[in-house]
């Protein structure tokens, strides 16, 4: 008589999932590590209130796919996330689902129901960048009185000179500066990219004003916090919204605007566009894995689309006037 195979726990998977498919065999970044964590705190805490069961009771028939929607419309609805994090948050568990197939087969009728749940499409905002007045503002607005204003004033230099994301910025190392003959930065990339993009001569002096302030060490964070520590995304946000505040007193229409470090990015991509910078140079500068997303600054570039339309000739039509063709309508007309 055959023994029945004992189907693997959703903990042991998980754990597996993590540290043998992610982290061993596609040695994915950390970011990404660490949003697929976050991702499964999340599930397993909904799970939690959803089933009634502590998460560690949690078994693998549980997550069915109105589990996984449920999921999905409470963090859209109560937690107020976006489309674009519900698909993430989507496409993590579709890729632990397609790992759990290959473990426990007989589990396949339930995952395919969940890899059938569709990504949710979502309208593309225009994007919106600052003007070089705005942004002027925004760059002398740090106090340099203070170690915090000295810091933020070189760092959002940095943001605005690299076009670098939030997240590449705060893991910059002091062995990533480079302030020879030409002064760069070192910026580690999404999916384990690479890249070296030239700063310009003030930022280079700024950085060397910054580095006898710090411990200049090659494997300290270039940004600490107070502690000593890498800062947070929101910490750098937040310092953002401050400098909006004290800019708005010197540029008046900052007051209606909002702020975050990837408007700064978006910022620098039109910036460079405007300058007559190709576009596949901007596409290697901000790190783009296609040229495609890069295209999208040329949409919320008015600037530019006005110069195209001015250099095609508008037509001549001729102008016929109008002339009512009832004595009524000539009446109202002429009132």
């Amino acid at each position: 008589m055959k023994k029945t195979q004992s189907r693997p726990q959703l903990s042991v998977l998980l754990q597996q999932f993590f540290l043998n498919h992610l982290m061993q065999q596609k040695n994915v970044s950390p970011q990404t590590v660490a949003s697929y964590r976050d991702t499964f705190r999340l599930l397993l805490n909904f799970a939690h209130k959803w089933l009634g069961k502590s998460p560690a009771k949690i078994t693998l028939p549980d997550m069915d796919a109105s589990l996984v929607l449920a999921f999905l419309n409470d963090i859209e609805r109560n937690r107020h996330n976006s489309i674009h994090t519900r698909n993430t948050r989507l496409t993590a568990v579709r890729s632990f689902m397609h790992y759990v197939s290959t473990q426990d087969p007989i589990s396949l009728p339930m995952i395919q129901s969940i890899l059938a749940i569709p990504l949710k499409r979502f309208d593309q905002p225009l994007m919106d960048f600052f003007s070089r007045e705005e942004i002027n503002a925004l760059l002398n607005a740090p106090d340099i009185t203070t170690w915090c204003g000295r810091r933020d004033r070189i760092m959002f230099n940095i943001l605005y000179n690299t076009g670098a994301r939030v997240s590449e910025m705060i893991e910059m190392k002091v062995k990533d500066i480079v302030l020879g003959r030409s002064p760069a930065v070192r910026i580690h990339g999404k999916g384990r990219k690479e890249r070296t993009v030239p700063i310009w001569s003030g930022t280079a002096r700024q950085l060397r004003e910054w580095m006898h302030q710090i411990d200049s060490s090659p494997n300290q964070h270039l940004f600490p916090n107070r502690a000593g520590g890498p800062l947070s995304r929101t910490g750098v946000t937040d310092r953002l919204k401050l400098a909006l505040q004290m800019a708005s007193q010197y540029c008046p229409q900052l007051q209606r605007r909002k702020i975050s470090p990837h408007r700064i990015r978006h910022t620098t991509a039109c910036h460079l566009l405007q300058s007559g910078v190709d576009l596949t140079v901007i596409a290697l500068w901000l790190g783009h894995e296609s040229p495609s997303t890069t295209h999208r600054y040329v949409e919320a570039n008015l600037d530019m689309k006005q110069k195209a339309l001015n250099m095609l000739k508008e037509p001549q039509q001729k102008v016929n006037r109008y002339r009512p063709t009832d004595s009524i309508l000539a009446f109202l007309d002429n009132l």
